[in-house]
């Protein structure tokens, strides 16, 4: 029996839109203040990207940069796994649309839907493939255009969601470094909290569906926060007792961004500093798939993540799904 590889990342990316969309616009349409958004989410701005631009935009971009931050070329890739919740279209799926836009023509490529913890899933996909031996390079990226699904009406969701894509590429790293264990999970008891109703087979397009709003994002947030930072505190622990850790050995906690209350419970719960703690909330709001992965790139490229450093990514979302990794870090960049 062959021995498995050890997987690990060696490259990070990000795309954010240019248009900042501040607290305050909102105050000119619904009733709401940048005080309240603020003190209840931790958001202050967000990221909207323009009606021409679509998640394989983002997606594309955040590929090459991680591609570059690898050192590799598109056709190194064996396979691009991208997370989302607002693809392009149905079909064909957006990583396929990605393959095209850079080139990797040697990659097979699928979507994979687990909302906010998509990056985690991706990755956790990512891991088993290289370290079976069956690919050499993966691109996992999570990426999403929420703002296309938010609705600007209500007031309880549409304040908290952000745009961008962020990617990593997985490859074969020395075996004292990578991706120690991961955990995902779901509970699709959950499934009514968090939600896009219409636009599938069980609600098709209709002039029904569109009056009654139907193709943007439901929520029931006060049962959301109430799950997410025992989910969050649960897979981090999980994940790390798979791999013979405990939460005292935690470096850096790389959270889903989507309310600074949760991160603030999560990090309480798991007793560990707030210093350790890598937040982008305020700039970017709740970035779904496209959180933790924009978070990596961002805290390896300020250079905050070190070598042998135990890094945990964690995050929880629709399905309801949450996930961890844990990784002994190796600082990457050329």
């Amino acid at each position: 029996m062959n021995r498995l590889k050890r997987a690990g990342i060696i490259g990070t990316g990000s795309c954010l839109p240019a248009r900042v969309m501040t607290n305050q616009e909102f105050e000119s349409f619904i009733d709401t203040s940048d005080e309240w958004i603020r003190s209840h989410t931790g958001i202050c701005e967000r990221r909207i990207a323009d009606s021409d631009i679509a998640t394989s935009d983002l997606s594309a971009e955040a590929a090459v940069r991680a591609l570059d931050n690898a050192g590799l070329k598109p056709e190194d890739i064996d396979l691009i796994i991208v997370s989302t919740v607002t693809p392009d279209m149905m079909f064909p799926s957006t990583a396929c649309l990605v393959q095209d836009k850079i080139g990797a023509v040697n990659a097979a490529a699928f979507d994979l839907g687990a909302a906010c913890t998509g990056f985690l899933y991706g990755l956790t996909v990512a891991q088993n493939f290289v370290a079976a031996g069956y690919y050499k390079n993966i691109l996992v990226i999570g990426a999403e255009t929420l703002s296309k699904i938010a609705d600007y009406s209500d007031r309880n969701t549409c304040v908290l969601f952000g745009d961008g894509a962020g990617a990593a590429v997985v490859s074969e790293v020395p075996e004292e470094y990578g991706i120690l264990s991961t955990c995902i999970g779901a509970d699709g008891s959950g499934g009514d909290l968090l939600k896009l109703p219409a636009g599938g087979s069980r609600i098709p397009a209709s002039a029904e569906s569109l009056r009654d709003r139907l193709h943007y994002i439901k929520m029931d947030g006060s049962k959301v926060y109430r799950f997410a930072a025992k989910a969050m505190e649960m897979a981090a622990e999980t994940a790390l007792k798979k791999c013979g850790l405990n939460k005292s050995d935690i470096n850096y906690l790389i959270p889903h961004q989507a309310n600074i209350r949760i991160i603030d419970s999560a990090v309480k719960r798991l007793k560990i500093s707030e210093d350790k703690v890598y937040i982008n909330i305020d700039k970017y709001g709740n970035m779904s798939a496209a959180s933790v992965a924009v978070a990596l790139d961002e805290a390896s490229r300020k250079g905050l993540l070190k070598d042998d450093d135990i890094i945990v990514l964690v995050a929880f979302g629709g399905g309801l799904t949450w996930g961890s990794a844990v990784i002994k870090w190796k600082a990457i960049g050329r």
